[in-house]
């Protein structure tokens, strides 16, 4: 939650400077939004390359296994589809972009705005993004404080599917405390499954 906390502090904090006009417009027009996202897939790809748990997951893959990550990204795109039909001004199709962060919101939130400016404008394009930013924000806050309460009323296996990327970093302890020691490899087997098909999901369901 810590972790959450201080993106949502450094985001408040890029709005103020931005409202305040303290950046030199030549950064703002360039193209450092794009080099941000470059550098956060290179991150993505060293992360998932060096877990030294990578090999013995991949050699310990067994079927069922695939139907834990499989569950969160269905139920993640139904339910954001059907917000969608509670909302006017942002089709099915942002929805389902913006679910499709799985609340790995720092590289969700900078793709979307990047994929979406050339159709819907900058400023739309930025509120989309801030939007993919709090929801994926918000939802692993509410895996990491409503660990006790998923296992309690949903069984073990809840907790992982409500952390969806973050099953192996940031939520992995939350997990192991409620939902036992034992669901570790499925959480961390999980978490690299799902944080891989992020990148994919967004852009896809931004380029409709």
């Amino acid at each position: 939650m810590k972790g959450s906390l201080i993106v949502v502090g450094f985001f408040a904090l890029g709005c103020l400077i931005g409202w305040g006009k303290l950046v030199p417009d030549s950064l703002i027009s360039g193209n450092l939004t794009m080099y941000v996202l470059y550098f956060l897939m290179f991150q993505v790809g060293i992360s998932i390359g060096c877990d030294k748990k990578l090999k013995d997951i991949l050699c310990s893959i067994r079927p069922k296994l695939l139907l834990v990550p499989l569950a969160t990204i269905i139920g993640t795109l139904i339910f954001s589809a059907l917000v969608s039909l509670l909302l006017t001004q942002w089709s099915v199709f942002d929805c389902l972009a913006i679910g499709s962060g799985f609340a790995y919101y720092s590289l969700s939130s900078i793709l979307i705005t990047q994929l979406k400016e050339p159709t819907l404008g900058v400023q739309l394009a930025t509120e989309l993004g801030t939007i993919a930013l709090m929801a994926n924000i918000i939802r692993e806050i509410f895996a990491l404080l409503g660990a006790p309460l998923f296992v309690k009323y949903f069984g073990r296996l809840a907790p992982i599917c409500a952390g969806g990327a973050t099953t192996m970093d940031t939520t992995l302890p939350i997990i192991t405390r409620y939902s036992g020691k034992d669901l570790v490899f499925v959480s961390i087997f999980h978490g690299i499954l799902v944080d891989f098909t992020v990148p994919f999901f967004v852009s896809f369901f931004c380029s409709l």
